[in-house]
């Protein structure tokens, strides 16, 4: 039970909070810090197997890195012609907006960090490590798909993800999921393409 909640918890924090509190950039910092401090006590059980982790194996470092930006190509590369088609069929929502432009600097660098560092961590905590072994790898794909906007490229994301996870251990995953988000976080805002955050 203390173990599913480790793997349960930091994530439930982000999304309790993402529903009760408003969609501002403030709003965000205060999501990635509390997470950030669950993370911090769920990670310090999974310390052992840092030992084995990609972090002491530059061969699973380096196909993370790989696999986060192949996802993160898979992410953007249909919205890059305009198609109508897509938008209304393969994405709920709007997403981001101009905010986030607008409000300054420190705000601005939380939500690159609560998204590339903090959320990523989360989500493979909860999705692959529990939610895979609970619903099963296609359960979880369909649930990593829903959580997203986008939907259709959530759930390619969530089928490479969770083979990774299955192939090659949790960090692996870890990795190309936060290497995916930061890029992401970076390309909007070199672009301005705000709608993907």
């Amino acid at each position: 039970m203390k173990r599913s909640f480790e793997l349960i918890a930091p994530y439930a924090a982000w999304m309790v909070l993402m529903t009760a509190l408003p969609s501002t950039a403030w709003a965000y910092a205060v999501r990635t810090v509390v997470t950030a401090a669950l993370l911090g006590y769920s990670l310090r059980a999974h310390v052992s197997c840092l030992s084995s982790s990609v972090f002491f194996d530059w061969r699973r470092l380096v196909l993370g890195l790989v696999v986060g930006l192949a996802v993160f190509v898979i992410w953007i590369l249909p919205e890059q012609f305009d198609w109508a088609w897509y938008r209304k069929l393969f994405i709920i929502g709007e997403g981001g907006t101009n905010a986030v432009a607008e409000s300054g600097a420190v705000l601005i660098a939380m939500r690159l960090v609560g998204s590339a560092f903090v959320i990523s961590v989360a989500e493979e905590l909860f999705f692959r490590k529990w939610l895979i072994g609970f619903a099963g790898f296609w359960g979880m794909v369909f649930l990593f798909a829903i959580e997203h906007d986008r939907w259709f490229v959530g759930a390619i994301a969530g089928v490479i993800y969770g083979l990774l996870y299955l192939r090659k251990g949790l960090w692996s995953a870890v990795v190309a999921h936060a290497t995916t988000n930061l890029v992401l976080g970076l390309w909007v805002l070199k672009t301005g393409q705000w709608q993907f955050w």
